[in-house]
C-alpha cells in the first residue's frame, strides 16, 4: 500500500483521516502552490468521497488522472482510516459533516463522490454552495441507500470487526431514508448560490429516484445539473478552475 501524507481531522470523538494524493499542482513545487489561490484562478483541489464500504484510495486512480490541481481523498467515519464512534448511530447528514470539516480544511473545492459518496456530494454542494465548485455523482456502492419514504426502525446487534468498514455503517447507511424531494431541496440551494452556472452533474448510469428527481432541477435559463461523463464532467471543472 502506498503511503501518502495524511491530515488529521477532529469530528466530535472522531478523527477524520484526510489522504492528501497530490498536495501541489502539476508542473508546480509545494511552494509554489502555498501562493495561489482557487478564487483568483489558481489550482483548486478535487476532494474525492468514496462509496459505502469503501475507503479513500492510496493513489490517484486513472479517471481524475487528468485533474492538474491538488487531489485529497476523505475516509468518512468508520471507513478507512477514520475511526469508529462508540454508539454508531450513522447518517448521511453525519458523513456530510465529515465533508464540511474537509473543505473547512482544503479551501474551495471540487468534490467527485462514489456511489454513497455521491449523495454526499449532493448535500455538501447544497450546504456549502459558496465552496462547492462543482459536484460529480457517479456510480459506486451506496448509491440508492434505503426507502424513499418513511419506514419502521430496525434495532440489531451486529458484532465487531477487527478492521473498518464498521458493520453499523453498512447497516445503517444502505438504509438511509432518500426521498426525492429531500435530495432535490439540496439541488435547488446549490443551483440557486453556487458560484458557477453547472454545480452539479450527474454521471451515474444507475438512476434511483433521487438522483433521476435531482437529474432533472433546472435553474434559471435552464441551467443547473448537467449530464456527462466524468472525464467531461471533471474536465469542465478544471476548466472553471483555471479561469476558463
Amino acid at each position: 500500500m502506498t503511503s501518502v501524507p495524511i491530515t488529521w481531522l477532529q469530528h466530535g470523538q472522531v478523527s477524520l483521516a484526510l489522504h492528501r494524493l497530490r498536495q501541489s499542482p502539476v508542473g508546480h513545487s509545494l511552494d509554489d502552490s502555498l501562493d495561489d489561490s482557487a478564487d483568483a484562478g489558481g489550482p483548486r483541489t478535487l476532494l474525492m468521497l468514496h462509496g459505502l464500504g469503501e475507503r479513500a484510495p492510496t493513489i490517484i486512480p486513472p479517471w481524475c488522472q487528468a485533474w492538474t490541481g491538488p487531489i485529497a481523498a476523505l475516509d468518512f467515519t468508520g471507513h478507512g482510516q477514520s475511526t469508529i464512534p462508540r454508539s454508531g448511530g450513522y447518517s448521511a447528514e453525519m458523513l456530510m459533516a465529515d465533508a464540511d470539516h474537509a473543505i473547512a480544511e482544503l479551501g474551495p473545492v471540487t468534490v467527485i463522490g462514489r456511489g454513497l459518496g455521491a449523495y454526499i456530494a449532493l448535500l455538501i454542494a447544497g450546504g456549502r454552495p459558496s465552496l462547492v465548485r462543482g459536484a460529480v455523482l457517479c456510480d459506486g456502492p451506496g448509491l440508492a441507500g434505503g426507502a424513499v419514504v418513511p419506514t419502521s426502525p430496525s434495532f440489531v446487534q451486529i458484532p465487531p470487526r477487527a478492521r473498518p468498514p464498521d458493520p453499523y455503517a453498512l447497516f445503517d447507511l444502505s438504509r438511509d431514508l432518500r426521498p426525492p424531494d429531500y435530495a432535490t431541496v439540496f439541488a435547488r440551494l446549490a443551483i440557486e448560490r453556487a458560484a458557477i452556472d453547472v454545480p452539479i452533474t450527474v454521471c451515474a448510469v444507475l438512476r434511483p429516484p433521487w438522483l433521476a428527481a435531482v437529474a432533472n432541477e433546472l435553474g434559471v435559463g435552464g441551467l443547473g445539473v448537467g449530464e456527462s461523463s466524468i472525464d467531461e464532467a471533471l474536465a469542465m471543472y478544471q476548466a472553471r478552475a483555471n479561469g476558463r
